[in-house]
């Protein structure tokens, strides 16, 4: 096993999170401008490490989300690049005035790390789940927004800030471990969707860690000789409408699969590219149906909003007949 396979097998291991926290490491070291910070989540962040071996890099601004947006915009004037990170509500709707106010309008570059988006900490309730964070985001000018779906597309997702014109918010989903969706280096670029599994007939367009329900629904459908286009939303916004119509063509059905609500996020976007053109393909929205259920572990939630593997894989053939 080679050096980078290695370190893919590493970052599956030890989830999302943790992943961040090693990935920033090794960032550090090549750029001594950069800083970090936190609300009191150093540990949750997978930071301890980068926290006692890189002081001059850290900041712990405490329970303050909205101060530490403040914080981070004045580094970034400064000349610092400027990583802020939170669990997600608190990352983006506790500091939505000050995101819109700082980055959007006054156009100052960031980096925000949602920790724990979606439904995995669906046992705390939806005051921590994070199902809204990219609608909110979507309207709010000079942001992209990256969801990676393994610890290789969250190191590609970090080390394309410094390249982007833009602030950047990256929105980390799943648990502990994570299955590994890419098991070689590839190119990644801000915008561009990436194709996973070559099909017919229906396309299956799905991002972040969702996407492992989606490849284990495959197998099922392949069992049943239906055999979906899958295709790897990693950039939200800004997104390559010309590559999405691409992926469209030869295909009837279109499916969109997110842990966030059906409006404002994975859905949305690709339900305006289609309405902009005269084509004609039928789209189905799987996640949150615009609700807020009980709470519940992160596999109960899944299956209770039919984004589990088996749910998917039943809709896709409800679809085809």
């Amino acid at each position: 096993m080679n050096k980078f396979s290695k370190k893919i097998n590493f970052y599956s291991s030890i989830g999302m999170r943790a992943s961040f926290g090693m990935i920033m490491l090794e960032l550090v070291k090549k750029d001594k401008n950069l800083m970090v910070l936190t609300s009191d989540v150093s540990t949750s962040a997978g930071l301890d490490r980068f926290r006692n071996q890189h002081k001059e890099n850290y900041l712990e601004i405490g329970i303050s989300e909205q101060n530490m947006i403040g914080v981070a915009a004045g580094l970034s004037n400064d000349g610092f690049n400027v990583f802020t990170s939170t669990f997600s509500p608190f990352q983006t709707l506790r500091c939505l005035e000050q995101i819109k106010v700082n980055l959007g309008y006054m156009n100052i570059k960031i980096c925000m790390v949602g920790l724990a988006s979606g439904l995995v900490l669906g046992n705390l309730g939806y005051t921590h789940c994070s199902v809204e964070d990219v609608g909110a985001l979507r309207s709010i000018p000079n942001i992209d927004i990256l969801t990676p779906c393994d610890g290789l597309e969250l190191e590609k997702c970090l080390t394309a800030f410094n390249k982007s014109n833009n602030s950047m918010y990256i929105r980390l989903t799943g648990s502990s471990p994570l299955k590994k969706i890419y098991n070689e280096n590839y190119n990644f670029k801000i915008g561009e969707p990436k194709k996973i599994k070559d099909g017919k007939k229906i396309i299956l367009f799905s991002s972040g860690a969702i996407i492992n329900e989606v490849l284990i629904a495959n197998e099922i459908l392949r069992k049943k000789n239906i055999f979906p286009t899958i295709i790897n939303v990693h950039s939200l916004k800004p997104i390559n409408k010309k590559n999405v119509l691409n992926f469209l063509k030869g295909h009837k059905y279109v499916v969109t699969i997110e842990e966030h609500n059906i409006i404002g996020g994975l859905g949305s976007v690709i339900s305006e590219i289609i309405s902009e053109t005269d084509r004609s393909h039928k789209l189905y929205r799987l996640g949150v149906k615009d609700t807020y259920s009980k709470s519940g572990s992160y596999d109960y939630l899944k299956k209770l909003h039919g984004i589990d593997s088996v749910s998917i894989a039943k809709k896709v053939k409800s679809i085809l007949k």
